[in-house]
């Protein structure tokens, strides 16, 4: 028995030893193979580590490519105003493919200049609270002065209200060939505030009349309809209203960005209504500093014939040196002169109205001549080509005893040297 069991342990252990040999039945194979799998691993290994280092390389050169375009455009598209990118302007280096830069857009969206000539404007500071506003008429609804946030204003209440200017005879047609509207206008609801371009009270026109709406986030004058860009809102806030009409072309914009733009206006503007259908007591519109003004020749040929230009779309905050931002289409345009003619040089001089103290009407002035001074500098303009001063109140150029008189003697001279 312990024979036959010995047998069967010698032959377990034998069977053992031959499926071990036939496992490394060829070591130099496995050798071989191991080595081929770990050489490939390690070359895998340095291929990736260099592909990593490649696309480093080419990503930074990449990187270096698309911030020299970005300084490029950057660098060229700095306008007269110097402005942050605003709603319109593409943005540069937008785009996902660095080599595929989307072109960089320029677009003057806010070429606005006032009239040079005060037609009408309304005095609201010598108006009582809950009155009518003495410097207009009424066609409709209730309109009334009152006091918003501290400033007066003119507030369109309710009963379909309309208002036009009282001028001395309003039948005929008492807008020149070349004109400017401006107002702050202030919405707080989705309806239209409406300008009609005839006094619907005194003037008698056909079905085609033109009418611009403008609500809270755009305008409309047929043919033309453009919303703010970039889903824009002037709901609940105040917002500067511009019209320009020049021989048949009209453009209007909403704080500094031009939404009408038609080159064939089929209608000749005849006097101005305002007008806001929707308004109650829920859905008020309010009105202020409205200016109707006559336009004039271009500002170099005035220049050349006067010696001068004289401006009063340059407006500054009352009783400081502070620029209101609807200043910048006149001074656009006095850069875009100066720029182009680098033989002119200018003394800018600041005026204002009567109302005041003397002496502080003529440090107002000189602060504010100056300010402009300072900005055209900034926007690339040699300081050696300008100067500055002041005179106050005493060299007026209309009486300052009427709103429009007063808007003519606060003004600021471009005066050649």
């Amino acid at each position: 028995m312990k024979r036959i069991i010995c047998i069967l342990i010698a032959l377990f252990l034998l069977g053992g030893f031959v499926n071990a040999e036939a496992q490394v039945t060829d070591p130099e194979k496995v050798v071989k193979k191991k080595s081929t799998s770990r050489t490939n691993k390690k070359v895998d290994e340095g291929v990736d580590k260099g592909l990593d280092k490649l696309e480093e390389g080419i990503g930074s050169l990449f990187g270096k490519k698309k911030k020299k375009k970005k300084e490029e455009a950057s660098a060229n598209s700095i306008s007269a105003t110097v402005p942050k990118v605003g709603p319109g302007e593409q943005k540069p280096g937008s785009g996902n493919d660095p080599q595929n830069e989307p072109p960089l857009l320029t677009w003057a969206k806010y070429d606005f200049v006032p009239g040079d000539k005060v037609i009408f404007e309304d005095n609201l500071e010598i108006e009582e609270n809950g009155e009518f506003p003495s410097r207009w008429d009424m066609v409709s609804g209730t309109i009334e002065n009152a006091e918003f946030g501290g400033d007066k204003i003119i507030m369109f209440r309710g009963g379909t209200p309309a208002i036009i200017p009282y001028l001395k005879n309003p039948v005929s047609d008492y807008l020149p060939e070349v004109f400017t509207v401006e107002f702050d206008l202030y919405v707080n609801n989705h309806n239209n505030f409406q300008v009609f371009f005839y006094d619907r009270k005194n003037q008698r026109v056909s079905n085609n009349y033109t009418t611009l709406d403008i609500n809270y986030n755009g305008m409309r004058l047929s043919p033309a309809s453009s919303r703010i860009p970039d889903k824009g809102s002037i709901e609940n806030q105040w917002a500067h209203i511009s019209i320009a009409y020049t021989n048949g072309k009209m453009k209007a914009y909403i704080n500094d960005t031009r939404l009408i733009n038609i080159p064939h206006l089929e209608f000749d503007p005849m006097g101005i209504t305002l007008y806001a259908y929707h308004a109650s007591d829920q859905n008020k519109f309010y009105v202020k500093n409205f200016r109707l003004a006559e336009g004039g020749i271009k500002y170099y040929d005035r220049f050349l014939q006067d010696g001068k230009i004289v401006s009063n779309g340059i407006r500054f905050d009352t009783g400081k040196s502070t620029l209101r931002p609807e200043s910048m289409g006149v001074i656009n345009e006095i850069f875009k002169m100066l720029e182009d003619h680098p033989e002119v040089n200018v003394s800018v001089e600041g005026h204002t109205d009567s109302d005041g103290e003397l002496d502080f009407n003529q440090t107002l002035s000189e602060a504010r001549a100056k300010t402009v001074v300072n900005l055209l500098i900034a926007m690339g303009i040699d300081a050696g080509r300008l100067s500055s001063q002041g005179f106050g109140e005493s060299q007026p150029l209309d009486a300052n005893d009427t709103p429009e008189g007063k808007a003519n003697n606060r003004r600021v001279e471009f005066v050649k040297k």
